[in-house]
């Protein structure tokens, strides 16, 4: 009695209601479990309006935001169809999709949900019951977006891959950066070895091992002993349009090592992906401070600059097996409506 007392009161309904006959009892607690259920409905759907944004760039973002999220909830063969969706080329030997945004290639700790895992699935979707699982050529970073290619079966798999590693494949990247980078366009090649950041938040990152420095007496080049450690990376690039202290760049990897561009863009010329939050910076973990010229463009505010995607899409692949293959992806709309708040109109250049 005294906990139906309680719950009566916590409904927020008067304790001196009782019903005649038990039958009623019944009806009216029914009907007051009703009420509870639509007022507690009513409570959060109110939240949710408060707590949503109002501006529709800002809206996009967290939804973005909640993108990678919702692909690691959903069911393998959900995924496996979103890829099927995504395919834009395929034939005998080889299969191409436009990998979306925040989905990992390899799983890993805290990760459920992968490419690797579902292309069993997809390789059946694609098919039919029987059909041998698709197999991995390359890979790309989960923030990455873009042309990405699976083969048939195992012996194909590997002469791509040799492809790949005896730089026999054309990679164009698209990106938005940070200020424009000065020469607009040139070779940067610089190597790369991944070290530890110690501060506040020890993380380790890749950087830069260049082989030169100037010396600080007399400012001529000076040769520095090479680090074993260190990567050769080759990073070429074009400024195709800049505005609101952005740029848009195409870029062409001639290696391939981790985060060679987001590196390369970020440490070598001074120019860091929007939204690429970890090189941003060196020696702490915080979100991408941005110019106000490019927030007000954006409709954006900084504190919530954490919720901004990197802007690097895998545009086109140029593989060579017998007569060379041209497979472009466009980007995903995000990207696309960045370059247009941003007013980085490719067409006239």
């Amino acid at each position: 009695m005294a906990a139906a007392r309680w719950w009566r009161c916590a409904a927020g309904f008067p304790l001196g209601v009782r019903s005649v006959c038990g039958g009623g009892r019944a009806a009216a607690e029914s009907l007051r479990a009703e009420e509870l259920a639509e007022r507690l409905r009513a409570r959060r759907s109110e939240e949710e309006k408060r707590e949503a944004p109002t501006d529709p760039a800002q809206r996009r973002v967290r939804e973005l935001a909640a993108l990678s999220k919702q692909l690691q909830r959903v069911h393998p063969n959900v995924l496996a169809k979103v890829l099927k969706q995504g395919t834009v080329y395929q034939n005998e030997e080889i299969v191409v999709i436009n990998k979306p945004y925040g989905l990992p290639v390899h799983g890993g700790p805290g990760i459920k949900n992968c490419i690797t895992d579902v292309l069993p699935i997809l390789a059946k979707m694609l098919e039919n019951m029987k059909a041998e699982p698709l197999h991995l050529c390359h890979r790309l970073d989960k923030e990455t977006t873009g042309v990405m290619v699976l083969a048939r079966n195992k012996e194909v798999a590997e002469s791509i891959r040799l492809l790949f590693k005896t730089r026999q494949v054309e990679k164009i990247y698209w990106a938005i950066t940070l200020g424009d980078p000065d020469p607009a366009e040139g070779i940067v090649e610089i190597p790369i070895v991944e070290k530890e950041v110690r501060s506040h938040q020890s993380h380790y990152k890749m950087t830069l091992a260049p082989n030169y420095r100037l010396s600080p007496e007399d400012g001529k080049v000076v040769k520095i002993r090479k680090n074993r450690n260190a990567e050769s990376a080759v990073t070429q690039y074009r400024l195709l349009a800049s505005s609101s202290a952005c740029s848009l760049l195409e870029l062409q990897p001639i290696t391939g090592v981790k985060h060679q561009i987001r590196v390369h863009l970020a440490y070598g010329l001074g120019c860091p992906i929007l939204g690429d939050h970890k090189y941003s910076h060196w020696s702490k973990l915080a979100p991408q401070k941005l110019p106000e010229i490019t927030l007000k463009r954006l409709k954006l505010e900084q504190s919530k600059a954490r919720h901004l995607p990197l802007h690097l899409h895998a545009y086109r692949l140029s593989l060579p097996l017998g007569e060379r293959i041209d497979l472009i992806c466009k980007p995903p709309l995000f990207f696309q409506k960045t370059l247009k708040k941003l007013e980085l109109d490719i067409t006239t250049n």
